[in-house]
């Protein structure tokens, strides 16, 4: 299996006026634009997904959005609570692995420091990797089996700019 880790682009300001919940924060427009260049090179890597995973968070969402769209595919994005700012990685890694087939390649769009959490404990079983994933930036996993624990290897590790010239 490979998990693409995507996280969310640049998202509008903070502002309790306006969205009531982070969560209600939308990508701006600098963030969109990053984002259709990220998601060509995702196309020019010729990544395909089995699932498409999304935090339920807006900027998120728009994140797997400008994604699907931009591959060309009709592909429905799936929402999990354990992709979000709260989120579990755990319960995470419980949900994908109990998916029934597996799928080959998988991608999970949503924040830090959770996704580098996920990566993390994929990576070396526990907290101590000192990753970090940058808006619009792609870490990709190699997972033989799913598990809380160390059982991933990694293939690609782009920053947002690395991708932005590939695509």
């Amino acid at each position: 299996m490979h998990l693409h880790l995507l996280r969310h682009g640049i998202a509008v300001k903070r502002n309790a006026s306006r969205y009531r919940t982070d969560a209600e924060r939308p990508l701006a427009p600098e963030g969109r634009q990053k984002l259709v260049r990220i998601a060509r090179a995702l196309h020019a890597m010729e990544l395909e997904f089995d699932l498409i995973l999304s935090s339920p968070a807006v900027r998120a969402r728009e994140t797997a959005e400008l994604v699907v769209k931009t591959l060309g595919t009709n592909q429905r994005i799936e929402f999990s609570e354990h992709l979000g700012t709260d989120g579990d990685p755990r319960r995470l890694i419980e949900d994908l692995s109990a998916r029934r087939p597996l799928p080959r390649s998988a991608l999970l769009v949503g924040h830090e420091p959770h996704l580098s959490g996920l990566a993390s404990l994929l990576l070396t079983g526990g907290p101590g990797l000192d990753l970090v994933l940058k808006k619009g930036g792609l870490c990709t996993l190699s997972i033989s089996k799913p598990r809380a624990g160390r059982c991933a290897g990694i293939d690609t590790l782009l920053t947002p700019r690395q991708m932005a010239l590939m695509g």
